[in-house]
This record gives structure tokens, sequence and C-alpha cells, in this order.
């Protein structure tokens, strides 16, 4: 092939349409699951939902989608996935349940060589889309493993289990916990959730989209891009206070507002404000999760789990908590690729290895002694503050030294510790500047940082680009992939 692309997530979909747009028609996505989807097949946890405005959560080429409310849940987007991807025809290109196991660079062919569950492949390029959210971080405490009932973590939803009517343990307060929780209280007998750390909590205007509005967003010309500009200065704003902690004041005092309005226990108030600044942590948004908490028969336990014994959750503090169903919304391990460990460069050595423990890229992207390998959503490039697919499509515009600037940063000084970090302190996953700056970085390609070999049998140049599968411009069958 010319191209392999790892994964069929929403940067996978993406790389697809792209690279094809330019006119690599040879191009294949291996996905190692039943069907696409990435993070939005797998999390199906109850209140599962996005924390960016839906119209910004979209791809630019197809912007069109008629979301039912600012913020889309899991079904919806998952639903636009899979009616985007079979627009621009992905299954031509997609081979799911196909596993890559191994994967080395051969100098000589100037070609990566992939070893996977459906048999060898090649590629003179090779996309890793994998995703940082794609590990599971389970409970790892004494007696987990000998529970008496159901556990599981919420990107591993167990469907077949009734919470009706049970006690139930949710430990951790990140992301999911805050969906999950409002989500379930009214069905579970009890609801305890243990929280290592508090979080600053922002409200979250999830209000329905009217059927009107979305026929408006149709009929004006150029409104769905004015609104999709408008929510990205709104998220760029925010941005900015993370990059400077020192105005950060103003979203920590409308996050202590909402708070002491949403709480009224004084005691819970205490337990539930977080001692560091805010966007240290992943900031997180909620008109629910608060009142939630509030209810008589939900309880915070503001400790870390320390043990399972039989059917009892203990706290480090002491506390013992009888269950019946045990939830894990422990997040991910953001800091790991999965395919670093099997993948290997020009000197024999894994991407892992190379790393060492600190994932960098060039720009994100490109990592010195992996050929013709790009990382989408890779190394120092995402933050809190707007889309992950903006970033993803500024990555593919351009298919740095940002640690100093991260150094004034609130991801750094915000006396916190969080997933932004690798096991030596260095801050592997946030991008210090505005995603403007980002994109006008990678906008352009940098030639001069890259050095080239000139191989036996020169690589195939791109055909002139095809039209866009949903473009009017007819498309003959000798066109077609």
């Amino acid at each position: 092939m010319r191209a392999v692309v790892v994964g069929a997530g929403f940067s996978d979909i993406d790389a697809a349409v792209r690279l094809r747009e330019a006119g690599f028609d040879d191009v294949l996505v291996l996905e190692q699951n039943p069907q696409l989807g990435g993070t939005w097949r797998e999390n199906t946890y109850p209140g599962c939902s996005c924390d960016v405005p839906s119209t910004l959560y979209s791809y630019s080429f197809a912007p069109d989608a008629t979301w039912s409310r600012l913020f889309a849940g899991q079904l919806e987007i998952l639903a636009y996935l899979q009616a985007t991807a079979e627009r621009y025809r992905i299954g031509d290109v997609l081979r799911c349940g196909v596993q890559v196991l191994e994967a080395s660079w051969d100098g000589a062919a100037g070609r990566w060589l992939l070893e996977t569950s459906d048999g060898p492949y090649s590629a003179a390029v090779l996309v890793l889309a994998t995703g940082p959210w794609h590990v599971p971080r389970r409970l790892d405490v004494p007696g987990i493993e000998d529970f008496d009932g159901p556990v599981f973590h919420s990107a591993q939803w167990d469907h077949s289990v009734d919470l009706t009517g049970r006690r139930v343990t949710v430990v951790g307060t990140g992301a999911s916990s805050v969906q999950i929780v409002p989500a379930i209280e009214g069905q579970a007998a009890n609801v305890n959730l243990f929280q290592r750390t508090p979080q600053w909590v922002l409200p979250k205007p999830d209000l329905p989209v009217p059927a009107a509005f979305n026929q408006l967003m149709d009929y004006v010309p150029g409104a769905r891009g004015a609104l999709r500009v408008g929510q990205y200065a709104l998220q760029e704003s925010v941005g900015y206070t993370l990059r400077h902690p020192q105005a950060a004041h103003l979203l920590e005092a409308g996050a202590r507002a909402h708070l002491r309005l949403a709480v009224p226990g004084v005691q819970l108030r205490r337990h539930l404000t977080p001692d560091y600044r805010l966007g240290c942590k992943r900031l997180l948004t909620s008109s629910t999760f608060y009142r939630a908490l509030s209810q008589p028969h939900v309880r915070l336990h503001p400790t870390a789990v320390s043990a399972v014994q039989g059917n009892e959750v203990v706290g480090a503090d002491g506390t013992v908590v009888p269950t019946d169903v045990l939830i894990e919304a422990t997040g991910f391990r953001v800091g790991e690729l999965p395919p670093a460990k099997s993948l290997r460069g020009t000197d024999g050595r894994t991407l892992h290895e190379t790393w060492g423990g600190e994932p960098q890229a060039y720009l994100g992207t490109t990592v010195s002694g992996f050929p013709n390998l790009f990382l989408l959503l890779g190394p120092n490039l995402l933050g809190d503050s707007t889309s992950a697919i903006t970033v993803l499509e500024a990555q593919l515009t351009y298919l740095t030294a940002v640690q100093k600037a991260l150094a004034t940063t609130v991801y750094n000084t915000g006396g916190c510790t969080s997933y932004c970090f690798a096991p030596t302190g260095q801050n592997t996953f946030a991008w210090p500047w505005s995603t403007r700056r980002l994109k006008r970085r990678l906008r352009h390609f940098d030639a001069a940082a890259y050095t080239s070999d000139t191989l036996a049998r020169p690589l195939p140049l791109p055909a002139q680009a095809r039209p866009r599968p949903g473009d009017r411009t007819a498309t003959t069958n000798a066109e077609r992939p």
C-alpha cells in the first residue's frame, strides 16, 4: 500500500478522507475491532457525551450534521462518524478485525513492513491514529480480583448488569464520573463515590437544539461556518486563561459560584473544593453532577480506595462501604501508545525505547529515526480548551521547543499531578500555545527539518486529487479506488 492508517476512530476516518482527497487512492485503514468508532464505540456508559460543543466537535469538511443537543451524546456522535464514513466511502479501504502486531522500517525498500493478524502488509507511509484515550486505567488495589459482584471500567460498561435497587460504588471523579453519577443515581438504591482529588467543574449549558434552528443553519449560507468560528473563539478564550494562570481567577470564581449555588451543604462543598489552580487537571463541565451529589442516597467519600474485601470497598481513611456493583471511573493511561512497543525504526529500537518514558515528536507529528511515520494527536498537541478535531485537522494539513513554554502555563504550575506528565515528570501531553498558532505552524511543511534518502525504486506520486464523494461532480467507475 501507499499508506496504512492504524485505527478507525475520528482521526483515522479524517486521515483516510484527506489522503484520498490528495489523490492517494492506495490507502488502507486497519482496525482491530469489529467496527469503526474509536473512543465513541468503546465508551457506552450512561450519560456519555461530548464536553465540546457539537458544531465544533465535527469535521470541517462535514459540518452539516443536525445535532439534537449543544453537546451531543455518544450514540449521536457514533452515528455521525458512521454516516461520514459511509458518505466518503471509507468502507472501500477499511478492514476491521485486523490487529497490527509489529511494524519495522525496511531502509533498503523504503517501506514499513507490518505483521498483522491478517498476515503481512507493507506501506510507504504509516499513520498511527490509535488515540490517547484508548487504554483503560484499572483500579489496582488488593482484593479487587475477588470482589463479590460485578466490577467493570467505565470504558467497558457491562450493560447486562441492572443497577436498579443496587448498592453502587463509583471510584474516581474525572470526566466520565461526572456524567455517570447523575445518570445512574435515579436507579440505584444508593451511590457511594470515592474521590481522591476534587475537580474544578463549570456549568454545562447542554440544551436541546430545536429543529427550526438546524433548518435555519441549512438555509442561511455560511451560518454553520460562522457558528463554528464563534464557538472556536469561545473555547480559545478559555485556553488563554490556562496559558496565563493569572487570568484563571475569573474561571475559578465562576466554578466556585457554581459549586456554592448547587451544593447547599458546607462540608460537602469543602470536600469538593480543589486546592490547586483551575486547569491544572482536566477542566470538567456539568450542570447535574453537584445536584446528584446532594441527593440523600448519594454519598461522597473524599479518600482514595485502598482495598476491596469481599463485597466491601475500603477507603484509605478507613471508610468501609458495602457494595453490590463496583464501577471504575478511573480514566485512561493517556501517555501510553500501545503500538510504540512493537514499532521499530531505522536503528532497530522500538518507539517506546526511543522515547524512554518521555514521548516527544516534531510538532507532535513526526519522530526522528522513524521515517514516513505520522502520529495523529501525538505528544504536546492537546489541551482542555478546544476540540481535538481542530488539532487533528491541523496535523493532517501538515502530512519546537514546547517544554520552555509549558513552564509558565497552569498545566505545569497549577499544583497538581495529572495525566499530562510522564513518570519522569516531563509534560508530554499539552500544547502550551493557542490552537491558532498550532494550525499556523502545521500549515506549511518545513522541508529543512527533515533529511531525505533517495530510493532505488522511486515511490509513485499521488494522482490528481479526486472529487469528494459528497460533491456533485460525477465520479466514474474508473476513478473509484
